[in-house]
């Protein structure tokens, strides 16, 4: 049964071992941010962990697609685990807004290990992500998927998104079309 976990160092040895297996947290950069994670993890495992809950967005600025760095925004990740981390799902937002700054496509972001997809880990995932957005008292929270995308897509709809609108993902994600979904966060 999946579970979302707190990234910690008992998780960590699972966590590496699947980005050395060739999977990313990271839909939009790939291989590349799984390869400047596994060099983090090897740097400082705890310091690594202790970056992925960045309640007040005070972390080292982010690195987009293109090689810019924005500001982080307050946000945490946690570790999907069903016996061994088979994916990531992260939470970010700008306090006191819903508003996400333009380089920011949404406030939910995940991804699963290909050898783990289509058991219903996204879903569920996100399903227990939205949990923790209602204790921030947000009406809703934005996220995208690719209009090619269409497992995304209907992982986003099994939770109770709705098309918000098709729009062209900004230039530092290559200025390709995305779908942007929104879901209530009924009280």
């Amino acid at each position: 049964m999946l579970q979302l976990v707190v990234p910690s160092e008992q998780y960590l040895p699972s966590y590496a071992a699947a980005l050395r297996r060739g999977w990313s947290p990271n839909n939009e950069r790939g291989a590349a941010a799984a390869l400047e994670e596994l060099a983090q993890i090897e740097t400082d495992p705890a310091a690594f962990v202790a970056s992925l809950d960045d309640m007040d967005g005070r972390g080292a600025p982010v690195k987009m697609p293109d090689g810019s760095m924005v500001p982080r925004l307050p946000g945490f990740r946690r570790w999907m685990w069903d016996g061994e981390v088979v994916g990531s799902i992260g939470f970010r937002w700008k306090r006191g807004t819903v508003e996400l700054p333009p380089y920011c496509l949404g406030h939910i972001g995940y991804s699963v290990a290909p050898w783990m997809r289509r058991r219903g880990h996204a879903t569920s995932a996100l399903l227990s992500m939205l949990d923790e957005a209602r204790r921030l008292g947000l009406p809703y929270v934005e996220i995208t998927a690719d209009v090619d995308n269409l497992p995304s897509q209907k992982v986003i709809l099994a939770a109770g998104g709705a098309l918000h609108e098709r729009f062209d993902k900004p230039p530092q994600f290559g200025g390709k079309p995305c779908l942007r979904f929104r879901i209530a966060l009924a009280s």
